[in-house]
């Protein structure tokens, strides 16, 4: 699922550090210096709905970015969909659209996606299966659920690449997470190392992303790495993590500092869990591109409806998607102001 809005925000993400405590985060590290390490309280985002294209649309629930905060680590962007009724929305159909400065992290709770790309590629997206699109310097793809699929259920994600890895070409990976049993859940890591677990997957800075299936009644301590933030999307809940309900939808951030956390759960729960560490850089994020400056972002655009859309040039930035039944996806209007910084 890519950003299919018509008027897309603008949104300038400081990933350079974490924000500075204040208030009540500023007075739990106080007490926590007289005492026992203390972490700032758990923070939680709400979604926000968002229609992707026409009325009978699909709508997806986004958490990243938002006015509150717009990245998570390395993660800039974060959509949960359905259950969806792939009968009343007529499913997902993503014409062929561009990316840049990121990778796409598909991953499904239900259904499949039949994913095609510029360099080639053409792959399902299955439950439990990773499908992985590093854009680098350009790419495009489409995105369609299969005449099989009834239901649609999972997450869209992306990863900001670092200055350094972000003009190198386009490439895919497809990966198959492993499952492993404990304390009353299923763990999934698809992306860095958690629990022991660790994926083969191009990474560019260190991130972590897992699926964790709660059996009723589960409590499960995870080990995580102090020098990331952390956030826990909740599928399918309520779940506590640590001392704060969490419920479904909601998407809760661990700021850095902490070693460990314990999800518990009266119910069947289902969670993802990201992380890592501050990028370090200044993102602007518009439509479906990542770049550094407002300027660059207008060059993005003006590249994919000239080679693409006015079909100029196929074997330019975004290359083209082959076998695809249809046209690719216009840009939509830049705005008439430059980025406006957001925290």
């Amino acid at each position: 699922m890519s950003n299919l809005e018509t008027d897309p925000a603008e949104v300038v993400a400081d990933c350079t550090a974490p924000p500075p405590a204040t208030g009540a985060d500023a007075q739990a590290d106080t007490v926590g210096a007289e005492s026992a390490p203390a972490h700032p309280p758990i923070e939680i985002l709400q979604p926000r709905d968002v229609p992707l294209g026409g009325p009978r649309a699909m709508t997806v629930r986004r958490t990243l970015p938002q006015r509150e905060r717009s990245t998570i680590g390395a993660w800039c962007f974060l959509d949960h969909y359905g259950p969806d009724d792939v009968s009343a929305t007529g499913g997902m159909r993503v014409p062929p659209h561009p990316h840049t400065g990121l990778q796409t992290v598909s991953w499904l709770f239900a259904g499949e996606i039949e994913h095609r790309d510029s360099v080639g590629s053409h792959a399902m997206v299955r439950p439990g299966e990773l499908n992985l699109m590093t854009a680098g310097r350009g790419i495009s793809h489409s995105e369609v659920s299969t005449p099989a699929t009834t239901a649609l259920h999972g997450v869209q994600l992306w990863v900001a690449l670092p200055d350094e890895a972000r003009s190198m070409q386009p490439f895919f990976e497809h990966y198959e997470s492993p499952v492993l049993h404990r304390d009353g859940a299923q763990i999934r890591v698809f992306m860095g190392e958690l629990a022991g677990q660790s994926t083969d997957v191009a990474i560019f800075s260190p991130l972590v992303a897992a699926q964790l299936d709660l059996e009723p009644g589960a409590q499960l301590s995870l080990d995580l790495n102090p020098a990331f933030e952390h956030g826990v999307l909740v599928d399918a809940g309520p779940v506590t993590v640590g001392d704060a309900a969490v419920q479904a939808s909601e998407l809760a951030y661990l700021s850095p500092g902490r070693t460990e956390i314990t999800l518990t759960t009266d119910a069947t729960a289902r969670v993802i869990l990201i992380g890592g560490t501050p990028l370090g850089e200044q993102l602007i994020m518009w439509w479906n591109f990542v770049g550094r400056s407002h300027d660059e972002v207008v060059g993005f655009r003006e590249a994919w409806q000239r080679d693409v859309i006015d079909e100029v040039d196929a074997s330019g930035r975004f290359g083209h998607v082959a076998d695809y039944d249809g046209t690719p996806l216009p840009a939509p209007a830049l705005p008439n102001v430059r980025l406006r910084p957001r925290r």
